[in-house]
């Protein structure tokens, strides 16, 4: 299986919802922060909902069981924040 650079790089060790951002601490101790208006079922969501985080993939993604919304953490350093 073939991986880019940033699949094996960047980690999320920490992810939390706190006043309309989505926040995750990667494994290199740097914080990434974006609106979860940049994500229709995020934007959506009720604080609680958002709070529901789970890190998968050994840290390699995000996932809102209650929303059935996963995000990569490559895509969200990338940019990419899934449907508008």
């Amino acid at each position: 299986m073939k991986y880019m650079v940033a699949d094996l790089m960047f980690k999320a060790t920490k992810a939390w919802y706190e006043n309309g951002m989505i926040c995750m601490l990667l494994s290199d101790k740097k914080e990434i922060r974006f609106p979860v208006e940049l994500n229709q079922k995020l934007n959506a969501a009720t604080p609680a909902q958002l709070m529901n985080i789970e890190i998968i993939c050994e840290g390699t993604g995000l996932h809102w069981p209650e929303l059935d919304e996963d995000l990569s953490v490559t895509g969200i350093i990338e940019g990419r924040f899934g449907s508008v």
